[in-house]
């Protein structure tokens, strides 16, 4: 049995998908306030099971870990959650997480991370997941760490993000710094990939990988890049980091939600990269590069209305 905590989030609602497809048994951690936006159905083949309840809640975990032998843990705030939410989604609940999982002899949990992830970094996100990190590598229980680069999805809070900006100012756009931070991004089904196979290789135990896509692109090539496939031509405004983190501060004063959070802010602070290799020689298959698999749907995309739905649309609630 596989427990899965944050299947609503972005990677978990892929994962579900792919799991779905296999033959493993599946358990969901889900929060009360996500148990109506569930991306399947429980009449659906080998849909999972639905445990209701929060990484807080010690004793709906030690319910959720009966027969449990992998821990994947996805749980995140990342896209939404202030400092003070992200410490206790991603610190007290991976303690919590922990300790309910030793008490139930779970076998391993499986962590994403981010690449550039440590204890020492100046960046919130960052420093965060560093600590996670390292509360799992201290758990005692098997482990296995994925550290990726930025994850794209046609469902994705990054690229889209970024086009739904270009779509409410037909003049320009702001980037932060001069744009020369070099990203690796990584798609979806890639990210997917490496997670199974790590459930299937006990060569992954207890260990640490750091994987991104096929290639690297600096994050003013990647708005190049959008402009170009959605037909939104602006101005580059470069702008310092931290004029852009105390407008989002004010913009946040007249709508719920903000495009770009400190958070994300956080993602493009300095060179996150890893071995263009890495997928391939530690997981065997050869990730999709960037442009191709934009292609595929961000031409297609209409985002205005979906932007302004999404500027007044009430704000995740965190655990």
């Amino acid at each position: 049995m596989i427990l899965v905590t944050g299947a609503t989030g972005l990677i978990g609602r892929h994962l579900i998908n792919a799991l779905m497809k296999t033959d493993y048994q599946v358990r969901c951690l889900v929060a009360p306030s996500n148990a109506k936006h569930l991306t399947w159905s429980s009449d659906m083949p080998n849909a999972p099971q639905i445990i209701i309840g929060t990484l807080l809640d010690e004793e709906i975990l030690f319910q959720a870990l009966v027969g449990v032998h992998v821990i994947i843990h996805l749980e995140s705030g990342q896209w939404w959650a202030n400092a003070r939410q992200l410490e206790r989604i991603e610190l007290v609940g991976t303690r919590n997480l922990i300790a309910a999982a030793r008490s139930s002899r779970v076998g391993r949990i499986i962590y994403i991370s981010h690449l550039g992830a440590t204890p020492s970094s100046a960046f919130t996100l960052l420093r965060i997941k560093g600590q996670a990190e390292g509360l799992i590598q201290d758990s005692g229980l098997a482990f296995t760490i994925i550290r990726s680069g930025i994850v794209f999805a046609p469902d994705d809070a990054f690229i889209n993000h970024i086009a739904m900006g270009l779509s409410l100012n037909p003049l320009f756009v702001l980037m932060a710094g001069q744009g020369e931070v070099v990203l690796h991004p990584i798609y979806i089904d890639d990210l997917i990939q490496a997670i199974i196979v790590s459930l299937e290789r006990i060569e992954t135990v207890d260990e640490i990988f750091n994987i991104g896509g096929q290639e690297y692109i600096t994050y003013e090539d990647l708005i190049i890049t959008i402009m170009r496939l959605t037909g939104k031509n602006r101005f580059i405004i470069k702008m310092p980091p931290y004029t852009l983190r105390w407008l989002n501060t004010i913009s946040r004063i007249f709508v719920r939600r903000t495009l770009f959070t400190n958070q994300w802010y956080d993602l493009l602070a300095t060179n996150r990269t890893a071995p263009l290799g890495n997928t391939y020689h530690y997981f065997e298959f050869q990730p999709k590069r960037i442009e191709d698999t934009l292609l595929t749907y961000l031409p297609h995309k209409r985002y205005f209305f979906a932007t302004l739905r999404y500027l007044f649309k009430k704000r995740p609630r965190g655990i």
